[in-house]
């Protein structure tokens, strides 16, 4: 093979893949078989197999048991959006994100104490084995699961106060901005990173994911004068939606 050759697999997976894409094979269309990948391309069944599986790694196709190997329909990418840190109000924060998309958000939250492992110690400038307490997010729009979320805040912060459960109290479901100001913290930074990785089996069960998908993960952590008073990890299925961002110009 010559510099800058293509495997023969990943060449026929290539040309599979630009039929899918331009609609010479549809949608719930049934993918050649191996024997007929192998004849029309001139390759071994090896390479015609490994072709396949390229393709279902990349969740163009799935297959169905007894019947073969289809090609799935694609979702148009939808968007997230998300703007910072909010002011007062009465909606959550996740309703009003999404607001702009005509969202109809809604979501379903437990919280417990735990304590911080070394990597969310590190994320919220505490030592490991403090207690945090643990919030686990649901987020869905029209009742389909489109986001979750895990966030941690230190309970040196926020224990004893009436905003220790995010989603309980006179300001459960306010958001960390309105919260933080009950107890007169003043939150005024908030920091992203967005990465990609292989979705986790129970984040794709929950998602309604195929094994392998990818997913968005924004890691952000809220500050008061340097303070970190929260850190959450967002995760978004890459296949379905964009995360756009809405940043006022200073």
């Amino acid at each position: 093979m010559t510099f800058g050759e293509q495997p023969a697999y990943l060449r026929v997976a290539g040309d599979l893949r630009q039929k899918i894409v331009n609609g010479s094979l549809p949608p719930h269309t049934r993918l050649p078989s191996q024997a007929r990948i192998r004849q029309e391309y001139g390759v071994s069944d090896t390479v015609a197999l490994e072709a396949r599986k390229v393709l279902m790694a990349e969740g163009l196709v799935e297959g169905r048991s007894g019947s073969g190997t289809y090609v799935r329909e694609q979702p148009v990418p939808r968007r997230v959006s998300r703007a910072g840190c909010r002011g007062s109000g009465a909606s959550n924060p996740f309703r009003q994100e999404q607001s702009e998309a005509g969202a109809r958000g809604t979501w379903e939250s437990s919280s417990e104490q735990q304590q911080a492992t070394s990597d969310i110690a590190k994320r919220l400038g505490i030592q490991e084995g403090d207690r945090v307490m643990c919030t686990r997010y649901v987020f869905r729009d029209a009742g389909d699961s489109m986001m979750l979320s895990t966030s941690w805040e230190p309970l040196a912060v926020t224990g004893r106060t009436p905003v220790m459960l995010p989603e309980e109290g006179p300001l459960g479901g306010c958001g960390v901005v309105e919260r933080m100001a009950a107890i007169d913290i003043v939150v005024d930074n908030v920091a992203e990173e967005v990465g990609a990785r292989p979705g986790l089996a129970e984040e794709l069960l929950q998602l309604g994911g195929v094994p392998g998908h990818a997913v968005l993960v924004i890691e952000r952590t809220y500050y008061a004068s340097g303070l970190a008073v929260e850190t959450a990890d967002v995760v978004v299925p890459a296949d379905r939606y964009r995360i756009a961002y809405h940043l006022p110009v200073k």
